[in-house]
This record gives structure tokens, C-alpha cells and sequence, in this order.
């Protein structure tokens, strides 16, 4: 769980899921050498992932390289079944940042095996959120600057206009698969420009309208993990 804040108060985040979708900028799907999809490419996330702003990223042992992406994360407000893209804004609660931290080594190792993903982007700690909260009824997504920096070095740069589907497509598709539940998070894809984590990097994203959120970034077994 993660509280973050939300119009004047502080809101609990209890995803029962988190749903990330996969190259949903066609840059991102370039660069990792992939075609743009024909529809929506999702996995799933552990909601023992999350951790909030003031909480590190730990780089994990079993892994050689972990990679960072900068992500809109759309928060569900109401339970949600089979909803049509036309009435799908009515069942969003708002919106924040997530960096869908990912284990490029082991995802590739994966992906070479036709295995799924769950290793390689289940780690705890490899879905921080923040800063807050935005309210979906005043913040317009259509278009804001999505953006990282590793150590003040820009990384990512763009636009949520850049995305493939947009939110009200991907709440219909993921619906009609599986039931939202308030709380649930879909991770709306990265822009490209993905890139390695190292121990004792400071991770700065933002989104326009939502705000900045900085994470350390620490490995597995050092002295203050």
C-alpha cells in the first residue's frame, strides 16, 4: 500500500492489479527492436511492487541490468466490466507517474525462451509512484510532456499524445478481458529512451500537470537497504 496525496486529503493505494502496457509508444517499440502493435500488448505487475516517494529502487542481485521507464499511470475509481472507450473516462479516479523498473537481462532471456515477463518486472520496489495523485476530473491527458533524468542527464522525453492507444481505448480492451477493481493501476507504456540503473543513481521523472518524483536508486545487500 502507498499513500499518496489526492485533492485534500491522502489516498490509499491498494491495486489489486497492476496492468503495464507494452510498446505503446512506437519509438519505445523501436528501439527495443519490436513491431508497433495492431492492439494493445499488456502484462501484469505485483501490487508488491509499488513503493512511494522517499522509498528506494533496489537493484536486485539476479540481475546484471535493470532499466527504467517512465510511465502515466491511470488509477481507477469505480469497479469496471466490458466498458465501451465512450464511457470510459467516467471510471477513472485520476492519474500519477510509475516507472515500470525492468530487469532487461532477465526479460530478454525470457523473451529468447518464450517465457513471460513475471521475473523480470515482478521485483519489489520496481513500480515506484508519485508524486500524487492528479483528480481525472480536472487534468487532460491528451497531450503533457512525460519525462526522466538519471543523475540530471535527460533520458526520456515526450508526449502522452505520442501513445499508440490512448486511455479510453485501453480501459475498453482491458475490461473486456478482466474486471478492474477501484484502486487498479494501468501503466500506460514509456516513451523511448529507456536505460540502465546503477547503485547510487538519483532517478528524476515527471509529467506535465502531475508534478515531479525523484527515487534513489540502491543495490541489493548494500549497507542501507
Amino acid at each position: 500500500m502507498v499513500r499518496l496525496p489526492f485533492r485534500d486529503s491522502f489516498y490509499e493505494l491498494r491495486p489489486s492489479k497492476i496492468i503495464a502496457l507494452a510498446k505503446n509508444y512506437a519509438e519505445h517499440a523501436r528501439e527495443m527492436e519490436s513491431d508497433v502493435p495492431e492492439r494493445p500488448v499488456f502484462f501484469l505487475k505485483p501490487p508488491s511492487a509499488l513503493i512511494g516517494p522517499g522509498e528506494p529502487i533496489i537493484l536486485p542481485r539476479m540481475s546484471k541490468r535493470v532499466d527504467h521507464e517512465v510511465e502515466l499511470a491511470v488509477i481507477i475509481g469505480k469497479r469496471a466490466k466490458k466498458i465501451p472507450r465512450e464511457k470510459a473516462m467516467g471510471y477513472v479516479l485520476g492519474y500519477t507517474i510509475l516507472l515500470d523498473i525492468t530487469a532487461r537481462d532477465l526479460q530478454a532471456e525470457a523473451r529468447e525462451k518464450g517465457l513471460p515477463w513475471a521475473l523480470a518486472k515482478g521485483f519489489n520496489t520496481f513500480a515506484p509512484v508519485g508524486p500524487r495523485i492528479a483528480d481525472g476530473r480536472e487534468l487532460n491527458i491528451a497531450d503533457l510532456e512525460i519525462g526522466l533524468k538519471v543523475n540530471g542527464g535527460l533520458r526520456q522525453l515526450g508526449r502522452t499524445s505520442e501513445m499508440i492507444f490512448k486511455v479510453p481505448e485501453l480501459i475498453e480492451y482491458v475490461s473486456s478481458v478482466m474486471t478492474l477493481e477501484p484502486g487498479d493501476i494501468i501503466a500506460t507504456g514509456t516513451p523511448a529512451g529507456v536505460g540502465p540503473l546503477r547503485h547510487g543513481d538519483r532517478v528524476e521523472a515527471w509529467i506535465e500537470g502531475i508534478g515531479r518524483v525523484e527515487f534513489e536508486v540502491l543495490a541489493e545487500g548494500s549497507i542501507l537497504c
